[in-house]
């Protein structure tokens, strides 16, 4: 089963296309942890909220369990300015040492690139983000 981390903006359309395939950033989630430690900035993960359609979609593709699907928080949402920090911060640092990922860094850049994208639009917008995990 693949993870793909996804952007979440707050509200039913936030009027732009947000989506990001978000596999790269998926399977690179603990080393670029590891990075956003190293660089002092809130790793992706500190961006992760569950909300309804998510846990949903969670639902539908046969993981999680229903009953703890009801009694979910409410969802956190983020400015993107904090989210851009990260962003920016691994960005830069992965253009500078294409090798910190291997045959990684290429395409988690690419989603990078591609999230940055998405949070200026929703900065420029002001709206909120989170993010959410799919598997399939």
């Amino acid at each position: 089963m693949a993870a793909s981390l996804y952007i979440v903006v707050e509200g039913d359309d936030p009027g732009f296309d947000i989506f990001v395939n978000g596999h790269a950033l998926a399977r690179n989630e603990d080393a670029l942890e590891r990075l956003a430690e190293r660089l002092r900035v809130s790793p992706l993960l500190e961006f992760f909220s569950a909300d309804e359609n998510s846990m949903a979609l969670l639902l539908e593709q046969g993981a999680g369990n229903p009953e703890w699907a009801r009694h979910l928080p409410k969802p956190q949402w983020f400015d993107p300015a904090s989210g851009l920090v990260t962003i920016c911060s691994l960005i830069d640092f992965l253009e500078e040492t294409p090798a910190a990922l291997g045959s990684e860094t290429a395409a988690t850049l690419s989603e990078l690139r591609e999230y940055e994208r998405v949070l200026r639009k929703t900065a420029h917008r002001g709206l909120r983000w989170h993010l959410a995990v799919s598997w399939r």
